[in-house]
C-alpha cells in the first residue's frame, strides 16, 4: 500500500527483455536507503516487487500483464520515474491510499500554465467515469492528486509548485501517456451494491423460475 507522495524522481538505468516481460534497473538515492528484495516499490505509481538492489540502484521484473496495463512498454533508458516505498503503519497517512494496481491509461490532453498552479487536462476511458468526483482522489503516475475539475472523459489537476517541480510532471507534455489509478474506496463500494443487487434480484425470482434454473443431475 501506498500513499501517492513521491519520495524521489528516479532514474531508468537499463531495461531487459526477461521472457515476455522486462527486468528494470532503476537508480536512486532515498528509495534504496532501506529496501531490500521482496519488498514493494510504486515506479510510476505501478507496485512491483525488489529483485535486486545495491546502495544506489535496484532491479525489478515488470511482466506481460503489466506491460498491458500500464505505461511501462513505453519506459527507455534515461527517463525520469516517480518512486515511493511502501506505507509504513505507524506514519502518517498523507494523500491517500494507493495499491500500486492501475486502472488504465490516460493520456494529457492539454498543459495551461498560470501565475501559480499548472493546470494539466487528462483524458481516459469514459467507462472509468464513475469513479471520479469534483475534488476527488486520483493518482497518476503514482502522484496523489486532486481532481479539479471532471468531464465525461477527462479531469483537471490544478497542480501547485512543490509538485510541479519534485515529479516527473515537469517532463510531461500533451499527447504524453500517464498511470491512473481511481480510489478503491469507490470500486469497493460498487462492487457491494452491485453484489446486494443481485441478491435482491435473486429473491424476486418466483417458483417456477427457481425450479427451472436447478442444474440437471
Amino acid at each position: 500500500m501506498f500513499t501517492g507522495l513521491v519520495e524521489e524522481q528516479g532514474k531508468i538505468k537499463s531495461i531487459r527483455p526477461d521472457g515476455g516481460g522486462f527486468r528494470i534497473s532503476v537508480s536512486s538515492k532515498i528509495v534504496t536507503e532501506e529496501i531490500k528484495i521482496d519488498d514493494s516499490v510504486a515506479i510510476n505509481g505501478v507496485c512491483q516487487t525488489v529483485v535486486a538492489c545495491s546502495p544506489v540502484s535496484f532491479e525489478v521484473v515488470a511482466v506481460e500483464e503489466t506491460l498491458r496495463k500500464t505505461t511501462f512498454r513505453k519506459l527507455r533508458a534515461g527517463d525520469t520515474v516517480n518512486l515511493e516505498r511502501a506505507l509504513k503503519l505507524n506514519a502518517r497517512l498523507g494523500g491517500h491510499i494507493v495499491q500500486g494496481h492501475i486502472d488504465c491509461i490516460g493520456k494529457v490532453y492539454s498543459i495551461q500554465k498560470e501565475r501559480t498552479a499548472v493546470n494539466v487536462w487528462i483524458s481516459f476511458p469514459q467507462k472509468f467515469a464513475k469513479y471520479l468526483v469534483n475534488s476527488g482522489s486520483i493518482c497518476v503516475d503514482g502522484i496523489s492528486l486532486t481532481s479539479a475539475r471532471v468531464e465525461q472523459d477527462r479531469f483537471m489537476l490544478a497542480i501547485i509548485p512543490h509538485t510541479w517541480e519534485n515529479t516527473t510532471f515537469n517532463n510531461l507534455k500533451a499527447g504524453d501517456s500517464v498511470n491512473l489509478e481511481f480510489d478503491i474506496l469507490g470500486k469497493y463500494i460498487e462492487n457491494m451494491i452491485a453484489e446486494k443487487q443481485n441478491i435482491v434480484s435473486e429473491n424476486r425470482k418466483s417458483s417456477l423460475d427457481r425450479f427451472i434454473e436447478q442444474p440437471e443431475y
